[in-house]
């Protein structure tokens, strides 16, 4: 049995990892923490009255280390990477939900984020928690670097035709929306009800922080340097990221063909399902599933895909890693039940 704490407890990935945590056999959550917050976790998540007697506590990683085995990180960039060393010192297993762990690069990591990275001997080291693609590094791993929705989405779309070499690795536009928990909880003026409803409208045009993870993860996987032109948009629902990605082929290509490639690349992964219907947020909300088809239209390949931004995109996946780096069955936990 693993004893797991969760830091960050008064977010969304927070509630979706307690709610998966409570069907996994072999988990028992036994701390939450915040930071701003003590009180009983029912009063900040009423959806968890009766069924996780906690409260929400300030602890230091020597007080975790009593009650816990593995931590799940749910703050913040710059607050995670402050936590981080002193957890790994007293001995935990971290899985970090935040952006401070996923670039290789600190220079990069500062300009994209504004904030000198404060613990750079990580990044060269730290594993990319992709299971899809980096199942085989994370068993054994003390820290994993969770990803994130967008770049799980983006990544696991595009990363078969690369790694096949199908497409060109220059030019590839990205176009994705996602619900407004995307956002997290702290209250915007944009994620008003009266803002956002009824509204669709893109953001961080080519300044958005998943650019740089997308371009480095695909580069690493597919061997070659990867560039991409990503657009997010926020879409008028609460959950779940459709994205739709325009590459050039690099010789001539059938849709038959190209479906077939994705079929046998994730052959084996239970959590992606190539389709040859259209992806929808639907089909996948509420699960740990990732829904993706391809297109040929005018000589270019259309890359489609949806998944749950706060599964699939960040708890989900997490409990995935978790999973591999106790040794238990990477769907424990996960499967729909029924």
């Amino acid at each position: 049995m693993t004893r797991v704490a969760i830091l960050g407890g008064t977010g969304y990935t927070a509630l979706e990892l307690v709610k998966i945590l409570l069907n996994h056999p072999r988990v028992t959550v036994t701390a939450m923490t915040s930071r701003t917050e003590t009180a009983p976790l029912e009063q900040i998540h009423p959806s968890l009255t009766g069924r996780l007697n906690l409260s929400l506590e300030n602890l230091s990683p020597a007080q975790l280390a009593e009650r816990a085995d593995l931590v799940f990180c749910c703050l913040p960039h710059v607050a995670s990477m402050e936590a981080v060393p002193g957890l790994l010192a007293a001995g935990l297993r971290v899985v970090d939900l935040s952006a401070d762990y996923r670039l290789n690069d600190a220079a990069v990591y500062a300009s994209w984020y504004g904030h000198a990275h404060t613990d750079p001997g990580r990044l060269t080291t730290t594993v990319y928690g992709l299971p899809e693609l980096f199942a085989d590094q994370i068993p054994g791993q003390d820290l994993i670097a969770n990803p994130g929705c967008y770049t799980s989405t983006s990544i696991l779309g595009l990363a078969p035709l690369l790694c096949r070499k199908l497409i060109e690795p220059r030019g590839i536009i990205i176009n994705a929306a996602s619900g407004v928990s995307g956002a997290g909880r702290t209250p915007k003026t944009n994620l008003l009800y009266a803002e956002c409803n009824e509204n669709f409208v893109a953001y961080g045009v080519g300044s958005h922080r998943h650019q740089p993870e997308i371009e480095q993860v695909l580069s690493t996987a597919s061997g070659q340097a990867v560039d991409v032109i990503f657009t997010p948009h926020l879409a008028p629902m609460d959950r779940g990221i459709c994205a739709t990605m325009y590459a050039t082929p690099t010789r001539h290509v059938s849709q038959v063909e190209l479906l077939e490639v994705c079929r046998e690349f994730y052959a084996g992964k239970p959590f992606v399902r190539v389709v040859d219907r259209l992806p929808a947020t639907k089909d996948t909300a509420y699960t740990n599933f990732f829904d993706m088809t391809v297109r040929v239209v005018k000589d270019r390949v259309l890359v489609l895909a949806a998944l749950d931004n706060l599964i699939k995109g960040a708890s989900g996946v997490a409990v995935q890693n978790m999973n591999l780096m106790c040794g238990y069955p990477e769907t424990m936990g996960l499967l729909p039940q029924g």
